[in-house]
């Protein structure tokens, strides 16, 4: 089957971490085939239901256009680790997934197929291999998702964004993996602090008080909420808060009355859509879960971090893992199971009112993040191999 170097197809999904990177490598892949005088048009297959559409068809590259230009809505259903009645009837939805992932590819004979991740990747990623579409995916935690668990196996090559990753799998396997670091969009790169003031309202000469930002990833954190809302008033004493509620774990009416009641130094938000970079960009302190990409969205701005990992039975310690590398490089603190309450909260905020202080987290991110963004190392290993 002879291949379209002018076509790109991009896989990932069912959250905005599974979505974000994989936009931050389509624009800088477009942009280098630009300046090759090569015009690529990029194609997304994610999820028919859930926010993967809306994401994918609301991003601009830093040029304004929109990276994809087109998306494909498949049947999705989620890989558990544990016995639910529920496995049954998703396997159902990944065989249909997987035959029309399967009919989209073969007509479509894109170049490569590159995925980000997430259970929606997964029919996408079987059908190239058998295809023969060369499939590269990125894994951006410590530890291999069970959905690349399974990509591996198709793909030509895997990226990941630590050293450890790769010195964790069998030597046999390390020749098909790569280390790139996690890739953040390119607007990263160009933000505007006083845009984001702007959006928030905030008069840039009479602010007298350091902002924190508070993400609890897109669909909101309810552990992270619950600290901001029992500490309101010591965190609207100290600090501007612009609070990220999330668009499953808000609670409008708690949110809309702290707004009142502190409309100066209380912002919520569902959802911060393009204004985000800006958003971060203005922001002196980011509260946050430990998700790879907000982490590394964070970092390439150098923002100091309070990182509140999601733990326990109902996931495989992949936020603990990233939250204890950037604390071990002193690049973030964290607030760990049973310190994630209001006495750590208060006493690891206070350190960060220290300007001095969020300097030197900001100069351990530096030499974290380095000169190159990883975005911009894998397009040009996609480039190189698949569409030059």
């Amino acid at each position: 089957m002879k291949l379209n170097k002018e076509l790109v197809f991009f896989t990932g999904g069912g959250t905005a971490g599974h979505i974000y990177p994989g936009l931050a490598v389509a624009d800088e892949l477009k942009a280098l085939a630009a300046s090759n005088n090569k015009e690529l048009k990029i194609c997304w297959i994610g999820c028919s239901k859930g926010m993967d559409r809306n994401i994918v068809e609301k991003a601009c590259g830093p040029d304004g256009k929109p990276t994809a230009d087109k998306f494909y809505g498949i049947p999705s259903g989620k890989l558990r680790r544990y016995l639910s009645l529920k496995n049954l009837t998703d396997l159902f939805r990944i065989a249909g997934g997987f035959f029309a992932a399967y009919h989209i590819l073969r007509k479509a004979k894109p170049a490569v197929l590159f995925s980000k991740g997430g259970f929606v990747s997964v029919p996408p990623c079987l059908a190239a291999h058998l295809l023969h579409i060369p499939v590269y995916t990125h894994e951006c935690d410590f530890t291999l998702g069970l959905a690349n668990r399974l990509n591996f196996k198709s793909a030509d090559c895997m990226f990941v964004s630590y050293e450890e990753t790769k010195n964790r799998l069998p030597a046999a396997d390390q020749n098909r993996v790569i280390v790139t670091g996690n890739p953040v969009r390119p607007v990263f790169y160009k933000t505007d602090a006083k845009r984001g003031l702007e959006f928030l309202g905030i008069n840039e000469q009479t602010k007298n008080k350091p902002i924190l930002l508070v993400l609890g990833g897109s669909s909101g954190a309810r552990q992270v909420n619950e600290l901001v809302f029992e500490n309101i008033d010591f965190l609207c004493e100290n600090f501007i808060v612009v609070h990220q509620t999330g668009l499953l774990n808000a609670d409008d009416n708690r949110s809309t009355s702290l707004a009142e009641k502190y409309p100066q130094n209380y912002k919520p938000y569902n959802f911060i859509y393009e204004q985000m970079p800006d958003v971060v960009a203005s922001s002196d302190v980011i509260l946050s879960r430990a998700g790879a990409n907000s982490i590394w969205e964070a970092a390439v701005l150098l923002k100091p971090m309070v990182l509140v990992p999601l733990c326990g039975s109902g996931t495989r310690g992949d936020q603990v893992d990233n939250a204890e590398f950037f604390r071990s490089r002193g690049a973030a603190e964290v607030l760990l199971g049973a310190e994630a309450d209001n006495e750590h909260l208060k006493a690891t905020l206070t350190q960060m009112l220290d300007a001095s202080k969020r300097a030197a987290y900001s100069d351990a991110l530096k030499k974290l993040t380095g000169d190159e963004p990883p975005a911009k190392k894998i397009s040009t290993i996609l480039y190189e191999r698949g569409i030059k």
